[in-house]
């Protein structure tokens, strides 16, 4: 096997044939055949995916939360801002929470859920949100790997956050690189090492998207003090690599009320079989430190693996899960993306939902589809923009309304 990564493939017509493992038949070939039968598959299905590619999350721990700062009058009036720190118990870094709660709202609400790239003071230009110490890519506004003043507001295309208070929501959000930077030596970090994983890990052992994701969960907890909130309809949310940690966190804490991805690709929505775009030998050479050791061994085997990501889909049935792609974002194979929402169908199906609403073939751009599983195809490139909250804000209109 040749260490130099492949062309990717951005041609359907290099697609090789392939076959995705069946969701509903567990590991000594006995199939599902009802709803009694699930959780023993789910469970084999969640270990294979620790095992084999995010890695075996870290148990809960505790947390303490902080208020650190208040502002009732926030976006002019329509929220009330709060900036949480949440210590979690025997970690050295804390998290930092920017909360906005819509002044309209009748009791607790709705939430959506997730983490940011560049910190919470570049989802919004108001300047009174604390600007974030900690290591930073470079960027717009970056210097040395640390935040400016430039650099506040430079993601909230990504963000719209008056668009979401307006529909009744909260938002929440946390820099993702708070507990874990995103470069390969936090894997000798003190959060790794305070998390029971050194710099040596084993096979099995965590990498950063497991730790991002056991951080949202963290993040719930937190939720849970707010009274403004109702931390049982919280939806988790992420673009890129932090959609694969939205699903990842969907996955493994069925707390979260929806999941949604976007534009997450490999290691997220995209089924890995079809080696479109970014590939398991792309992933794993570029970002080492995301994935668990042994992932990388299935590099040019996907065939092999024992799971896909349709089964990363079914182990959040049967509560809804969203998938977003654009049509530019080759890397990501947005068809690869809605194939895993057809072939995780029978899970949610089995469960007693919709699924993807009978569809089998992609949608136009600008047309969602589907049940409790949601999918749409955006004109563009790899981004997240108003146009994706647009079609996720009405579906959580139908999944999180109070009951």
């Amino acid at each position: 096997m040749s260490d130099a990564a492949p062309e990717p493939c951005t041609d359907e017509a290099g697609v090789p044939p392939y076959v995705v493992p069946d969701p509903l038949v567990c590991a000594d070939g006995s199939p599902v055949r009802g709803v009694g039968e699930w959780p023993r598959r789910r469970a084999e299905l969640l270990a294979l995916f620790e095992r084999h590619v995010y890695g075996r999350m870290p148990a809960p721990r505790a947390v303490d939360v902080v208020e650190a700062s208040r502002d009732p009058r926030a976006c002019g009036g329509l929220a009330t801002r709060l900036e949480l720190v949440v210590s979690i118990a025997g970690v050295p870094a804390p998290m930092r929470l920017c909360c906005w709660i819509p002044n309209a709202a009748r009791g607790p609400c709705a939430a959506f859920l997730g983490l940011n790239f560049g910190g919470n003071h570049a989802v919004h230009p108001d300047r009174s949100i604390t600007l974030s110490d900690a290591w930073v890519r470079d960027g717009e506004g970056v210097v040395d790997h640390r935040s400016t003043e430039a650099s506040r507001g430079q993601r909230a295309h990504q963000w719209p956050v008056e668009m979401i208070l307006s529909r009744g929501y909260a938002l929440v959000t946390a820099f993702y690189g708070d507990l874990a930077s995103d470069r390969p030596e936090v894997l000798g970090s003190e959060t790794f090492a305070a998390l029971g994983q050194g710099a040596e890990r084993a096979g099995d052992g965590f990498g950063a998207i497991a730790l991002w994701a056991w951080s949202l969960s963290r993040a719930l907890d937190a939720l849970a003090t707010v009274p403004a909130i109702d931390a049982r309809r919280v939806a988790v949310v992420g673009l890129s690599r932090l959609g694969k940690v939205a699903l990842w966190a969907g996955a493994t804490d069925q707390r979260f009320a929806l999941t949604i991805s976007t534009n997450s690709g490999q290691g997220g929505a995209a089924l890995g079989r079809r080696r479109f775009g970014e590939t398991i030998r792309h992933i794993t050479a570029a970002f080492p430190h995301w994935f668990c050791p042994d992932h990388a061994t299935w590099a040019d085997r996907e065939d092999e693996l024992p799971v896909d990501q349709h089964e990363l889909l079914a182990l959040i049935a049967p509560r809804p899960v969203y998938v977003a792609s654009a049509t530019r974002d080759l890397w990501a194979d947005p068809r690869g993306e809605f194939l895993t929402c057809v072939h995780a169908d029978p899970v949610y199906r089995l469960l007693g939902t919709g699924g993807i609403g009978g569809a089998s073939e992609m949608p136009p751009p600008g047309i969602a589809i589907g049940d409790a599983i949601g999918y749409h195809l955006r004109a563009g490139v790899h981004s997240l923009v108003a146009e994706d909250w647009w079609h996720y804000l009405a579906f959580a209109d139908r999944w999180l309304a109070p009951r």
